[in-house]
């Protein structure tokens, strides 16, 4: 299940960035969801709009819809833990040369940010 909307997160984000901006964003990832980022990535295909939260997570969870049983929160819960295992200045950086709606997409509300903080586990 995890591993479905993760990717599947991914893929909804990747569909909105070119080629340079999606290895770009890949490059400050953990290694298995920069592979999971990249897998499959068809680079030639038309970049696509973002939408309102709901259109997104309706995206998303069309991701291989019958094995699919990804939360309303699987984006916030995905950009939660993203943000939790990559270095925050790096992603920061890259957040800042893409368009505002890229970085809305990754944005997470929390009461405390070191809940957003880097750690190992």
């Amino acid at each position: 299940m995890a591993y479905t909307a993760v990717d599947a997160v991914l893929q909804v984000f990747r569909r909105r960035l070119n080629a340079q901006e999606g290895l770009e964003f890949a490059s400050v990832l953990p290694s298995v969801l920069r592979a999971i980022f990249v897998h499959n990535w068809d680079v030639t295909e038309p970049r696509a709009e973002f939408y309102d939260c709901e259109k997104l997570v309706s995206e998303v969870k069309a991701v291989r819809v019958n094995h699919n049983l990804t939360p309303d929160n699987a984006i916030e819960a995905t950009a939660w833990a993203v943000r939790r295992f990559t270095n925050r200045r790096d992603f920061e950086r890259v957040l800042a040369k893409l368009p505002a709606e890229a970085r809305d997409f990754w944005h997470v509300d929390v009461a405390d940010p070191a809940e957003l903080e880097q750690r190992i586990i």
